[in-house]
């Protein structure tokens, strides 16, 4: 065998090797043309397949995306150009090598290719030899840009499983100081459970009728469950003689007792900007701050009104309240959902926005559903027991 007939077997197994499997796509409304670039790459170890205009052309490529396209300028309809402009300005096109054959020689036609995203541009007739390099070197382009799209897709999916894990690693983390504040309370983490999904039916809700500018966050909802069960963080700053009194608190106690929002929403105010980003703990704070707070005005720490009250906290309010009254407690029985739903009926726009008590309305069965299946277990704190214990000596 001669030295060019060595060449040309070498540069057939490398381009077997190189493209093996691949598929090329020709796109011509003239049929010989097809058949001859089909006959120059017949040798090869590929599939190549053939459209006549340029709708086909887009139509196969979006159900099968081929590994390189031949592509001629001149056709009717759609023109090459188009074809390439429609390509290169999709993301998921982008990548794909286009070789423009044409017979169009003047300047101006190559100019308008490359402004297209033409990777690369022959003249007809052409010479096989540089067919086969052209496409040698847009096919190992491609193979370097689809390595380099599997990793930053594998890149992209560690980010994303390392930032599941640090939202759950939150969530728990949040939830287990919220239930070591909770424990010196006769409430339990049933409760902080079960209210926090109450909270997410109510924010799933509302955020359906596209009427409040807060869910135009996407992850406010869920920034609401995990920041809902912190409403309370701040009762570790109340003297257990009135936390765990078991009668009703003098209102020199009462005052005391109220102090736990400042304390909390103080607290969380501080961890916030000591981030110094906003976070879900901006949430936290102005549920804890604000969670007392009445629609009608009567409500404390600061006797805010209607829609001056944040409305994560006006959601929170009623899913506390409800809770509190649906739960049994050391000092009390449960009361009926009907019981409950009546009282909080009765309470709003005095205590409850009357928004949030619709959308509750709206969720009732969910509530009713997520009562049952985490309903109290009668867990008291060793606090609690301790309390009770010496009330009772």
């Amino acid at each position: 065998m001669n030295r060019q007939g060595q060449e040309d077997q070498g540069n057939s197994c490398e381009m077997g090797t190189l493209l093996e499997g691949g598929t090329i796509l020709v796109v011509d409304d003239l049929p010989e043309n097809a058949i001859i670039l089909k006959q120059f790459l017949e040798p090869m170890h590929f599939r190549i397949d053939a459209v006549k205009s340029g709708e086909e052309a887009l139509a196969y490529i979006a159900e099968t995306p081929p590994d390189l396209v031949l592509l001629d300028l001149v056709m009717p309809g759609m023109s090459g150009f188009d074809v390439c402009r429609e390509l290169k300005g999709n993301p998921a096109t982008r990548h794909i090598p286009v070789i423009i054959i044409t017979g169009l020689t003047d300047r101006e036609a190559n100019i308008k290719a490359v402004e297209a995203g033409a990777d690369d541009f022959l003249i007809k007739p052409f010479d096989r030899v540089l067919l086969m390099a052209r496409i040698k070197t847009s096919f190992r382009t491609k193979k370097l840009q689809d390595a380099l799209l599997s990793y930053q897709q594998e890149l992209e999916e560690r980010v994303r499983e390392r930032t599941r894990e640090v939202e759950k690693t939150r969530e728990i983390a949040v939830f287990s100081l919220a239930r070591l504040a909770e424990s010196r309370d006769t409430e339990t983490g049933d409760h902080l459970d079960r209210m926090r999904r109450y909270v997410r039916l109510l924010g799933e809700e509302m955020r359906n009728w596209g009427r409040y500018e807060e869910f135009s966050n996407p992850r406010y909802v869920e920034e609401l469950f995990l920041s809902s069960p912190l409403h309370d963080i701040g009762k570790v700053g109340v003297p257990d003689k009135i936390l765990l009194k078991p009668g009703k608190l003098t209102p020199q106690e009462f005052d005391i007792m109220k102090t736990h929002t400042l304390i909390g929403g103080d607290t969380l105010r501080d961890a916030d900007e000591e981030a110094g980003t906003s976070s879900f703990l901006a949430m936290g704070r102005d549920i804890a701050y604000f969670h007392h707070e009445r629609w009608d005005g009567t409500g404390y720490p600061y006797g805010l009104k209607g829609n001056d009250i944040p409305l994560c906290a006006r959601i929170v309010a009623l899913a506390d309240v409800y809770d509190a009254l649906s739960s049994r407690r050391p000092y009390k029985e449960p009361f009926s959902h009907e019981k409950s739903k009546d009282i909080i009926l009765e309470s709003a726009g005095t205590h409850f926005d009357p928004d949030v008590v619709q959308a509750f309305l709206n969720v009732e069965d969910g509530f009713i559903e997520i009562r049952e299946r985490f309903g109290y277990t009668g867990q008291i704190s060793i606090l609690q027991q301790l309390a009770m214990a010496i009330e009772n000596c």
